[in-house]
């Protein structure tokens, strides 16, 4: 995967990271403290964890995935930032097994509850792993987006699927278990 911080980075991405930066730098003005302490869950491979620590921000990553944890071991290498990233096997719904709670300053929770079990649990964890004025980064698989681009690729038939489905799923084939309408975030 690209650095967000290269101009070869997709759109989205290239968004995300600007408007991560911004919290990222707003958190260490609020906290006085020139590093944060940020909490990558689902982040896999290191695609904002290395550009974060290249900012000098100590992230821990939690990833049920051995095969991205290795991945993001060599990436870090890589970067130079070994000393500043460490990865840990584990997920949301466990998450205090293996972090501490209360312990960051920036969580990030990017397409994690998607594909949990319990969405819900996940954002309380997220939440909970927040020191006092801490920020989360939520992203999640929106279901109106889904609905646009099944449309626009002339796919009526999955577009109204997804709309009827509860899980805002278009068919058999789609790949995401679990879309969300920014209602149903809030209400997390």
């Amino acid at each position: 995967m690209s650095d967000p911080s290269r101009p070869r980075a997709s759109l989205r991405t290239a968004v995300v990271w600007e408007v991560l930066q911004d919290a990222l730098e707003r958190r260490v003005k609020a906290t006085g403290r020139e590093s944060l302490d940020v909490l990558d869950t689902g982040g896999g491979s290191g695609k904002f964890a290395v550009p974060v620590a290249r900012l000098g921000h100590r992230v821990t990553v939690v990833d049920p995935s051995p095969n991205a944890l290795f991945a993001l071991e060599r990436r870090t290498a890589e970067a130079g930032v070994a000393d500043r990233v460490k990865g840990v096997q584990g997920d949301a719904h466990g998450l205090f097994d293996v972090v501490e709670r209360g312990g960051y300053d920036v969580v990030l929770c990017h397409g994690v509850l998607e594909y949990v079990d319990d969405p819900a649990e996940g954002v309380r964890n997220a939440v909970a792993a927040l020191r006092s004025e801490g920020v989360l980064s939520l992203l999640a698989a929106g279901l109106g987006g889904a609905v646009l681009a099944r449309a626009l690729a002339g796919h009526f038939k999955e577009a109204r699927q997804a709309l009827a489905d509860p899980n805002g799923r278009w068919g058999a084939g789609d790949p995401v278990p679990r879309r969300f309408t920014a209602e149903q975030l809030t209400e997390l």
